[in-house]
Order: C-alpha cells, then sequence, then structure tokens
C-alpha cells in the first residue's frame, strides 16, 4: 500500500482514499493517482476541512489544473466534509518508485 499520511480528526480518510481511487492521470492509464503515489497527505480537521497535498508526475503536466479540480471536487462530496482543499507539492518529487507493485506491473515498469 502507498505511504500516505494520514492526519484524520473526522475518521474520513477512509471514504476520502476511495474517492482519489477514482480519480486517473490521463497518461498514466489505468493506475489511479493513490496507486501512482501521487496523494502524500490526506488530512481532516474537526470544522469538516479536508486538506489534501499531491504531486504530479511532471511540474509541466497538462491535465495538473483538471486532476487537481477532480480531487477537489470528488473529496468535496464526501459525506462529512464541509470544504475541501488541494495542496500540490512537489517535495518530495515523484519518481516511478513511488508507484504500487500493482501500479508498476499495470503499467509495464516490472
Amino acid at each position: 500500500m502507498s505511504n500516505i499520511i494520514i492526519i484524520d480528526k473526522l475518521n474520513l480518510a477512509p471514504a476520502i482514499q476511495e474517492q482519489l481511487e477514482t480519480v486517473y492521470d490521463p497518461e498514466l492509464k489505468p493506475a489511479n493517482i493513490v496507486d501512482l503515489g501521487l496523494v502524500y497527505e490526506i488530512i481532516t480537521k474537526e470544522d469538516g476541512t479536508a486538506k489534501i497535498i499531491m504531486t504530479l508526475t511532471a511540474p509541466g503536466c497538462p491535465v495538473a489544473g483538471e486532476i487537481m479540480e477532480e480531487v477537489q471536487r470528488k473529496v468535496a462530496n464526501v459525506s462529512g466534509v464541509k470544504e475541501a482543499l488541494v495542496e500540490l507539492t512537489f517535495d518530495p518529487p515523484w519518481t516511478k518508485d513511488m508507484m504500487s507493485e500493482e501500479a508498476k506491473l499495470e503499467l509495464g515498469f516490472l
């Protein structure tokens, strides 16, 4: 499983992660963003805020806006989430090593 840092005051991380597993980087289908290792942190706070800290495969990713918008929309739809925030980081930068074995297999890296 991926090494996502989870700080979950609302106990919603499993439901949030389930939603994140339905988001794909179009260039790396069929693997979802969780299996790709693009999700670094899932944080929920008592006030109903859910924050996702994630990265992309490359800083110049042409679909960055679309992916982040989809993440924001899907997390916001999780019952109990009042506000969904998505923060993009490139620290640490993504590498193929961050992918799950399953994703590496699906994408032919194994």
